[in-house]
C-alpha cells in the first residue's frame, strides 16, 4: 500500500509532529490553555482543507508539515497545562498535612530509611480538607533527623523506625511537602524534568518523631497489583541469592528495579559501556518479544482451526507484542520500556496491514508515535541513542535486519559488524550527551550482550518458576561482573572530552554514520572531518589575568570551581546525600568532565560532610590534584590522598591571578573546639577584582580577620560564611569586606533555615545583594564581564522548572 492517507504524504506529517513537539518543549513559560487550543483548531482546519482539495496550496508538503507542527505544539501544550494545574499549592509547602493514600510503587530502602511513591486519596490541614497532586514522592527517615540552626539547635528528633511498606497498602501519614526542586548545573541532570515525566508534583517526608502522630497502616488495597507482585518477587530474589550485588542485578533484570544495583556497579557498567544491558531495556524487551512470538507460532501451527481463524505469523506477531507489553508493564513500565513497546507495536501494525514502507518512513513513524505518547522523551538521552542506533542499522543495511537462514559463523560475523557499526556511529553522540565514551565498550559489549541475553537473563527469568535457578544466575552475574571490573580497571578504559555544542554532535553522528555505511572508502572517509568538532572540542577558558567562579548548585553545602586560563581549583566538594549518592558523584564529576577541567588543587575547607561529602569521587576522577585542607590526620579523606594543612600566609599565582590563604593560623589546629573555626578562607584576586571564600567561619573568626588582616578582606564577591547561618556574617565583617555581591550555596527549604532571616536583613542594611542557588541554580561570575552573575536556572528555564518564590 502506498504510504499516503487521503492523498496526503505522510513524511511531512510525521516530521511536523516531531518538530512541533520539540518546539513546545523550548517554552520557558506555559501559555493559557485556549491559546494552545486555537493552535489545534487551526491546524485541523488546514489539514482538512489539504485533504479535501489536493491542489489548494502550493508547496503542500511544507504546509502540511507546518500544520502538523502546530497540531503537535498545541496538543503538547494542552497536556502540559493540564498537568501543571494540579501542582502543589505554594501555601501547603512546609505545613504538617495528614494524608491518607496508597503506596504506589516499589519502596526503595536506603541507609537513612525508605523512599516510596504515594498516591494520596485525601488530605487535611488542621482538620480542613485540602487538594494535593495525584502522586507524591516521600521519604521515611530512620534515626535522628536533625533540624535547626546553631550550636544549641542541632539536636534532632529520634524518628520512629520505618515500618515495612508494601506496594498497594493504604496508610495514613503526617507529612511535610514541597515542590520538586533539583540542582540546575551546566550540562547537569534535570531532576525536575525527570519528576515531571514520572508524574510527581510534590516531594516530602513522613513526620515520625515522638511528638508526631504515629504513621498508621489502614488496609491492604487492590490498587497496584503489579507493583505488589514485583515487590514480592524482589524480596524472593534477595532471600535466595546470597551475594547482594548479584541479587541486585537479577532484580533489575527480572522486575526492572534499577535501584537494586549498587552505585559502584553502575560505575563499572558505564565505564565499560554496558549500562544499557543491566536493566530491562529495549534489547531485553525485543528479545522477549521475539522468543514469545517464536514459541506462540510453534504452538499455533499445531492447530488447524486456529490457523484458519488467524494465520500463525499474524498470531505470533500480535502475541509477541502483547506479551512484550506485559513484560514491560511488570518491569515497572519505565520510559525505555514504553518506548520499545511503542516501536514494536508500530512496526507490527505495519506488517499486519501488509504495508511495505521504505525504512526511513518506518523509522520516522515509530519516532512520531513515541513522541505523541511522551513528548518529553525528546529530552532524554536514551531516546536519541535508541533511535539513532536503529536508524544507523537500517541505513547501513545491517545483517541484523536481513531475513533468511544463515550459518552460525555468518551470524556471528554479522553480530560483530552490527556492534562495530553501532559503536562507531554512537560514539560522537555519546560524547555529546555524556562527555565520555568507553574505549573497551566494543569488547565489553561483545562479551556481555550474548552472556546477558542468552545466559543471565533467561536464568533470571526462569527463576520465577524454578527459584533454584537464581543461584546459577547469581554465579553468572558474578562472573560477568568480574570480567567487567577487569576491563574497567584498564587505564585507558574511558575517554573523556569536554561536551561540545549540539551542532558538533550532529556533525559527529553524520560522520560516524557515513563511516559505517556500505559505501566506497573514498566516500566513507568524508565522514572523518565531521568527527573532528566533537572529538577536539575545548570548553572556553578565562583570558590570561582573569578568572571565573562557578558556585555549583549542590544543595546544602559548598562547592565552588575557580578557573584561570590554564589552572583550576575546587573549593569544597559538596554534601554526602547517602551511602550511594553524594555531590561529587552526582554533580561535580559530570560538571568537571563536561567543562574539560583538570584540577590543580582541591581545597576542603573543613571536615563537615556538607563540604567533604563528594571528595572521594572528585579525587578518584582527578588523580593529579593536590589536596589542601584543615581535616585532621586520621580523617578518612587522608586515606584517599594526603592533605597539606591550609595555613594563613600560603600564596600562589596562576596566570596573573593570586590565591592566598587567610585562615586558619597554625596555632588554631590545637585550640579550635569546633570544625567550623578551622575553615580554610581563601582570597582570589587579579589586582582589579577579588573574591573571598569564607567556608563556615563564625563571628569569632570573622572578628579576628577584621582585627588582624583588614587590608586583605575587601572583595567584590563574598561566599557567605556558613551558608547564611545566624552564627556568622557579623556587621563588622560585612563592613570590612564591603562586597558588591554575596553568594549563598544552600538547599531549597533546607532544615537549617539557611540563609537565616536576620542575616539577610543584615546584608540588606549594608546594601549587599544576595544571590542564592535555590533561586539562581549554578552561579557563574566572571572577572572580565560587567554583568554581575549568570544564573543557570534562568538560562535553562523551562516551564516544568520550579519557580522559587
Amino acid at each position: 500500500m502506498s504510504p499516503t492517507f487521503r492523498h496526503l504524504p505522510l513524511w511531512p506529517a510525521l516530521l511536523g509532529t516531531v518538530l512541533g513537539s520539540a518546539w513546545q518543549l523550548q517554552q520557558a513559560v506555559l501559555w493559557l490553555a485556549p491559546v494552545y487550543a486555537s493552535f489545534v483548531a487551526l491546524a485541523l482546519v488546514f489539514i482538512a482543507l489539504l485533504a479535501i482539495k489536493n491542489d489548494v496550496f502550493k508547496g503542500r508538503e511544507l504546509v502540511l508539515m507546518l500544520c502538523f507542527s502546530a497540531l503537535a505544539f498545541g496538543l503538547t501544550g494542552l497536556r502540559a497545562s493540564r498537568f501543571a494545574n494540579t501542582a502543589l499549592a505554594p501555601e501547603l509547602q512546609g505545613r504538617d498535612l495528614v494524608v491518607r493514600g496508597v503506596v504506589a510503587a516499589l519502596p526503595q530502602p536506603f541507609e537513612g530509611g525508605v523512599r516510596f511513591r504515594f498516591d494520596p486519596l485525601s488530605a487535611q490541614l488542621q482538620g480542613q480538607p485540602v487538594v494535593l497532586p495525584r502522586r507524591l514522592e516521600l521519604a521515611w527517615y530512620s534515626g535522628v533527623f536533625a533540624r535547626g540552626d546553631g550550636p544549641g539547635e542541632l539536636v534532632g528528633e529520634l524518628q520512629r523506625q520505618p515500618a515495612p511498606l508494601q506496594a498497594g497498602e493504604h496508610w495514613q501519614f503526617t507529612v511535610r511537602l514541597k515542590a520538586p526542586h533539583g540542582g540546575i548545573n551546566p550540562h547537569g541532570f534535570d531532576y525536575e524534568l525527570w519528576q515531571w515525566e514520572q508524574g510527581v508534583q510534590a516531594t516530602g517526608y513522613v513526620r515520625a518523631g515522638p511528638k508526631d502522630p504515629p504513621p498508621e497502616r489502614l488496609a491492604m488495597g487492590w490498587r497496584h497489583p503489579v507493583e505488589w507482585a514485583r515487590q514480592q518477587l524482589r524480596e524472593r530474589i534477595f532471600a535466595r541469592v546470597a551475594e547482594p550485588q548479584a541479587a541486585g542485578l537479577i532484580a533489575a533484570l527480572v522486575v526492572g528495579d534499577q535501584g537494586a544495583i549498587e552505585r559502584a556497579d553502575w560505575d563499572v557498567f558505564r565505564a565499560t559501556g554496558v549500562a544499557h544491558l543491566m536493566s530491562i531495556s529495549g534489547l531485553h524487551i525485543t528479545l522477549f518479544a521475539w522468543l514469545a512470538a517464536a514459541l506462540l507460532a510453534a504452538v499455533w501451527r499445531r492447530s488447524a482451526r486456529l490457523c484458519l481463524w488467524l494465520p500463525a505469523p499474524s498470531a505470533a506477531l500480535i502475541g509477541g507484542v502483547l506479551l512484550a507489553a506485559a513484560y514491560a508493564l511488570f518491569s515497572g513500565w519505565g520510559v525505555p520500556a514504553q518506548r520499545t513497546v511503542l516501536m514494536l507495536a508500530t512496526v507490527g501494525a505495519l506488517r499486519l496491514a501488509g504495508w511495505r514502507w521504505p525504512w526511513p518512513l518506518v523509522w520516522l513513524l515509530a519516532c512520531a508515535v513515541v513522541v505523541v505518547v511522551d513528548p518529553w522523551a525528546l529530552l532524554q538521552a536514551g531516546f536519541w541513542l535508541s533511535f539513532v542506533a536503529v536508524g544507523i542499522l537500517f541505513a547501513t543495511d545491517s545483517g541484523a535486519i536481513q531475513a533468511g537462514n544463515i550459518r552460525a559463523k555468518d551470524r556471528f560475523l554479522a553480530m560483530l559488524r552490527e556492534q562495530w557499526v553501532i559503536t562507531l556511529a554512537l560514539t560522537p553522540l555519546t560524547l555529546l550527551l555524556f562527555g565520555q565514551v568507553s574505549l573497551v565498550g566494543l569488547v565489553a559489549n561483545g562479551l556481555a550482550i550474548p552472556w546477558v541475553t542468552l545466559v543471565l537473563t533467561p536464568l533470571a527469568m526462569l527463576g520465577v518458576l524454578v527459584p533454584g535457578l537464581w543461584a546459577l544466575a547469581g554465579d553468572a552475574a558474578a562472573l560477568l561482573a568480574a570480567v567487567l571490573r577487569w576491563l574497567a580497571a584498564w587505564p585507558w578504559a574511558v575517554w573523556s572530552v569536554a561536551q561540545a555544542p549540539w551542532w558538533a554532535g550532529l556533525a559527529g553522528v553524520l560522520g560516524g554514520g557515513l563511516l559505517a555505511m556500505r559505501l566506497p572508502w573514498h566516500l566513507r572517509l568524508c565522514g572523518l572531518p565531521l568527527l573532528l568538532p566533537v572529538l577536539l572540542w575545548q570548553a572556553p577558558r578565562p583570558p590570561v589575568g582573569q578568572f571565573e567562579l562557578l558556585a555549583a548548585d549542590i544543595g546544602q553545602g559548598n562547592a565552588v570551581l575557580l578557573r584561570t586560563a590554564h589552572h583550576a581549583l575546587l573549593y569544597d566538594a559538596g554534601p554526602r546525600f547517602s551511602r550511594e549518592s553524594d555531590a561529587g558523584h552526582r554533580v561535580l564529576v559530570p560538571l568537571l568532565r563536561a567543562l574539560g577541567v583538570s584540577l590543580d588543587t582541591l581545597v576542603l575547607s573543613h571536615r563537615d560532610s556538607d563540604h567533604t561529602g563528594g571528595a572521594a569521587a572528585v579525587l578518584m576522577m582527578q588523580p593529579q590534584a593536590t589536596l589542601l585542607s584543615s581535616v585532621e590526620a586520621d580523617n578518612a579523606v587522608q586515606l584517599l590522598r594526603p592533605a597539606t594543612p591550609c595555613l594563613a600566609g600560603q600564596h600562589w599565582v596562576w596566570d596573573g591571578v593570586s590565591v592566598e590563604v587567610l585562615h586558619p593560623q597554625a596555632a588554631d589546629y590545637g585550640m579550635a573546639h569546633q570544625t567550623n573555626a578551622l575553615s580554610c578562607v581563601l582570597r582570589i584576586s587579579n589586582g582589579q577584582q577579588a573574591v573571598l571564600l569564607a567556608g563556615d567561619i563564625e563571628q569569632a573568626q570573622e572578628a579576628r580577620l577584621v582585627a588582624t588582616q583588614p587590608a586583605m578582606l575587601p572583595a567584590d564577591v563574598l561566599l557567605v560564611p556558613h551558608h547564611g547561618s545566624k552564627t556568622s556574617s557579623s556587621a563588622g565583617f560585612l563592613a570590612a569586606v564591603r562586597p558588591r555581591m554575596a553568594l549563598v550555596q544552600a538547599g531549597y527549604r533546607n532544615r537549617f533555615g539557611h540563609p537565616a532571616g536576620p542575616v539577610l536583613v543584615r546584608y540588606a542594611e549594608h546594601h549587599i545583594p544576595v544571590v542564592d542557588t535555590p533561586h539562581c541554580g549554578a552561579i557563574t561570575w566572571q572577572s572580565w564581564r560587567a554583568n554581575p552573575v549568570q544564573c543557570q536556572r534562568q538560562q535553562d528555564l523551562r516551564y516544568w522548572h520550579h519557580r522559587v518564590p
